[in-house]
């Protein structure tokens, strides 16, 4: 009979080698995500389409693009909502884009834009601030299916109350609705909005740096991780940033545990903004 930790050890061994023949068959690589993460998708995924393994699981995978795009789907990390966290956003309205109005381009990055509700939320912000017109702002994420509905900048009506608290605790200047239009179940915000923006494909592990920047958003990516591949994208983060640039992360990410702590110094320690120094 197997006890649980043989039985662990064979689920290990089956995910390895499923996040390898995925990498070699396909070009992904989940490889360097963190465990805990990657096993528990996996096995939503197994209760949804009734397999009994990993293994199993495997054989769909390899032989049925289908099953891939669902796998894919499921490792990708697609929780977001306008202004989330709005005191993180007041932070960069108060204390990061006055540092930055004197720039004759502002370049942002948003890792990870997942939809788009943190990116629409930032030209809201710079246009507010009367910047939105010398920004570019290049929202990437590994999933090309989120980032064509990103383009539309339509998002469900019934959000809005919600995403109305977060924009005014955020700073917000006007009537939230005076951005969107809407219409039947959804509503759709005003194309002045995303006239700077670039939505593009990139995998923060993988792909090189696409420019230099100004501010770097990065939030509730690296969390799902491990530690070798946090070093990874700190790397990319660090050599995209501009001097002095800023870099925003998630509640529970920081930089000091990576090999590019002592670049940064804390820059406002309880919204997890940091500036470069080196």
């Amino acid at each position: 009979m197997i006890n649980n930790e043989s039985k662990a050890n064979l689920e290990r061994i089956e995910i390895e080698l499923l996040l390898e023949g995925v990498y070699r068959y396909y070009g992904f690589d989940f490889r360097n995500y963190a465990f805990s993460f990657i096993k528990r998708r996996i096995f939503q995924l197994l209760q949804k389409e009734s397999l009994t393994s990993v293994s199993a699981l495997q054989e769909q995978i390899l032989y049925n693009p289908n099953m891939m795009k669902k796998l894919f789907h499921a490792f990708s990390i697609n929780v977001t909502e306008m202004f989330r966290d709005p005191s993180f956003f007041k932070t960069l309205r108060i204390k990061v884009i006055p540092l930055l109005k004197d720039q004759p381009i502002i370049r942002i990055w948003h890792i990870g834009c997942s939809t788009g509700e943190e990116v629409y939320s930032m030209a809201i912000l710079l246009y507010e601030e009367g910047v939105l017109d010398q920004a570019q702002i290049y929202a990437t994420d590994i999933n090309g299916t989120v980032l064509e509905k990103a383009k539309l900048g339509a998002f469900p009506i019934e959000s809005m109350q919600h995403y109305t608290k977060n924009y005014h605790l955020s700073g917000g200047k006007q009537a939230f609705s005076e951005y969107y239009t809407a219409k039947n179940n959804e509503v759709v915000f005003h194309s002045f909005l995303k006239k700077n923006i670039v939505f593009a494909q990139h995998n923060a592990a993988l792909d090189h740096s696409i420019n230099e920047f100004h501010i770097i958003i990065c939030r509730n990516v690296l969390i799902y991780f491990n530690k070798q591949l946090q070093n990874e994208v700190q790397k990319l983060i660090y050599e995209s940033l501009s001097p002095l640039g800023f870099l925003g992360l998630g509640k529970r990410e920081e930089v000091r545990f990576t090999s590019y702590g002592n670049c940064y110094k804390v820059y406002d320690s309880a919204e997890k903004w940091y500036r470069k120094i080196q």
